[in-house]
Parts: structure tokens; C-alpha cells; sequence
């Protein structure tokens, strides 16, 4: 079962201000790029057609704080971990790190959204759903000592 995973990305020229930073909305971005993997590597479907509805996970909550910018051209590791599973959402904890030389990582925002299970209905309405076994079976919950790790692990 998965209840962690870590991308990485380079940052692009676009995702910078005439500062050459990172415009803060980009960095609920990294997260989604995070959770797109995550769910890709556990198995299962961001968003899907089944027995003609569409499912998928729209988000409830998002929130993201800084601690250091990040400039055109720099590597980041977006660290998700489960904080929490839910009768129809998932909590997600991420850590958002840039690489630098000699190896080491700084951690420079750390990040919280919520998700909800839905399905959208004949009648084009949104309704959250419980969790599926088969979710369950794919996803847990990240032990302590995961969430709790230093931030620059």
C-alpha cells in the first residue's frame, strides 16, 4: 500500500516573476504534479469514466507556507505523505524541497490539501462517495515517523 511519494521537477522560466521567483500560486501546482504521481504509482484513477459517471477528486482545502524562494533553473522534490483517510476524502502532507549542491535539500514551503471523493451524476451534480475497498487497499495512511521526519530528509 502507498502512503508516500516524491517527485521532481526542474523550475521553468514561466513559473518565475520579473524577480526570476516563483509565483506563489505555482507551488499548489508542484503539490497537484505530487498527487497526479501518487495516485499514478498506487494505481488509481485521478479521474475516471464508470458506469457513466465521472469520478474524480476535487479538492476542499489547500494551503501552502513559505520558507525560502525558488528561482528559474532549480530542481525541487515535492514529498507527499497521507496524513489522513477519511469516509470520503484523503488529507495530503507535503514538503517541498530544492536540491542543492553537494547533494543536500533545503525545504523551502511545506503544504496541506484536502480531497474529496465524487462522482458526478446523470443529472451533472456532485456527490461525494465513500472511500472505495479498492482504494483502501491501494492507499493507507503514512505512519508518524513519516510525517514527522526532519525537513530536510
Amino acid at each position: 500500500m502507498a502512503c508516500e511519494h516524491t517527485s521532481t521537477r526542474r523550475i521553468e522560466f514561466s513559473e518565475t516573476d520579473m524577480a526570476g521567483l516563483v509565483h506563489f500560486s505555482n507551488f499548489f501546482k508542484y503539490m497537484e504534479t505530487a498527487e497526479r504521481d501518487f495516485f499514478a504509482a498506487a494505481g488509481v484513477d485521478l479521474i475516471n469514466m464508470r458506469e457513466g459517471e465521472l469520478v474524480g477528486w476535487p479538492r476542499v482545502r489547500a494551503e501552502c507556507k513559505f520558507s525560502a524562494p525558488v528561482r528559474f533553473g532549480d530542481t525541487i522534490d515535492i514529498h507527499l505523505a497521507v496524513k489522513a483517510m477519511k469516509d470520503r476524502s484523503i488529507d495530503f502532507q507535503y514538503r517541498i524541497f530544492k536540491q542543492i549542491a553537494g547533494g543536500g535539500r533545503e525545504q523551502v514551503a511545506k503544504g496541506h490539501m484536502t480531497t474529496v471523493f465524487t462522482r458526478l451524476d446523470e443529472n451533472s451534480q456532485l456527490q461525494s462517495s465513500l472511500l472505495t475497498d479498492e482504494i483502501r487497499e491501494k492507499i493507507t495512511e503514512a505512519p508518524t515517523s513519516v510525517l514527522a521526519r526532519p525537513n530536510n530528509l
